[in-house]
């Protein structure tokens, strides 16, 4: 998957950062938030991991009101998330933390100043307590809601890379044939569709739904773009979900007492429908993010940096790494 060669973005602005930060907690809160309702499948397994993420600002030049974002782990249903060190030198003001409607979370570092040849760095050490998720026992009860809540509707619209609209993938949502099975079959017919008709290529460039639909090709990126983009055309909520190095997607069915619950699938890989052998931590779901502070909606929240002031552009560098945990006495 290619989120940060697509997301990383060093951009200087002449904006003061003061008033910057408050524009940004109130697009914020602006945003609507969903609540994450409790899976249908199962958890088992759970496994530790120690993820380092932060930045690191070098400047060449004189430079103030220096602000950087990155994303970072969030509790998820099936992962815990706790913050066990956080580093940082003197030139780092403060570091706190934003989520954006519901899906992602982010770390705020501020830099008030910099003098010519210093290094400003922050690093936060996350423990992620994560599970494989198993597919569901029983389906036969699992509905494609007709009228879904409002904070899942969203997952309903055309995405950057998830071309709805687009008459080809419409005209395909109609041809697969999904007489005679279940609700959670027909889901099914549409993923095992993706996994047999688009061979998996590794590309460095996020082409979407209709280019893999086009070429018959695409890696992580393009077959979870089609299988979602497919799934809305039919009416089933469906959302990419970002881990380290790989995305997959989940869809959205309903019980019979009308509970909803989201269900992963592996489009690219060893095939898992309804289930998720990962442990690499969960940054996003979702993919349609308005994130504050850019005018497009993003696929990917990416890692950002801005300045009040500079004499010379800023080299910055973002980390997001597994560590080894340490040893037990």
């Amino acid at each position: 998957m290619k989120p940060l060669s697509h997301a990383v973005r060093c951009l200087l602005c002449g904006m003061g950062v003061g008033c910057l930060l408050i524009l940004l907690e109130s697009l914020a809160m602006a945003q609507t938030t969903a609540p994450e309702v409790q899976p249908r499948s199962g958890f088992s397994e759970p496994r530790k991991e120690r993820w380092v993420v932060g930045l690191q600002v070098q400047s060449p030049g004189s430079a103030s009101g220096i602000l950087g974002t990155v994303t970072v782990p969030m509790p998820w249903p099936e992962q815990e998330v706790v913050v066990v060190e956080t580093r940082k030198t003197s030139h780092v003001s403060s570091i706190r933390y934003r989520t954006i409607a519901g899906n992602v979370r982010q770390m705020v570092v501020l830099v008030s100043r910099l003098k010519a040849g210093e290094t400003a760095e922050a690093m936060v050490t996350f423990e992620i307590t994560r599970r494989v998720i198993t597919a569901p026992r029983e389906t036969t009860d699992l509905r494609i809601p007709d009228e879904p809540p409002a904070a899942v509707r969203r997952f309903l619209s055309a995405s950057p890379g998830i071309e709805l609209r687009d008459p080809k993938i419409q005209q395909l949502s109609r041809d697969i044939s999904v007489e005679g099975l279940s609700d959670w079959q027909q889901v099914e017919a549409l993923y095992d569709w993706v996994r047999d008709n688009i061979r998996y290529q590794f590309d460095e460039q996020l082409r979407g739904a209709r280019a893999a639909l086009d070429n018959k090709r695409g890696d992580c990126e393009e077959l979870t773009s089609l299988f979602i983009a497919l799934c809305r055309a039919r009416g089933i909520p469906a959302r990419s979900v970002w881990i380290p190095g790989h995305c997959y997607p989940e869809f959205y069915m309903q019980d019979a007492a009308g509970h909803g619950h989201w269900f992963p699938c592996q489009a690219a890989g060893t095939r898992a429908f309804g289930a998720m052998p990962e442990y690499r931590p969960v940054l996003q779901k979702g993919d349609n993010i308005r994130v504050p502070g850019i005018s497009q909606p993003q696929r990917y929240v990416g890692d950002m940096l801005k300045a009040k002031a500079v004499t010379a552009a800023l080299k910055v560098t973002f980390t997001r790494q597994r560590v080894e945990l340490p040893k037990q006495p």
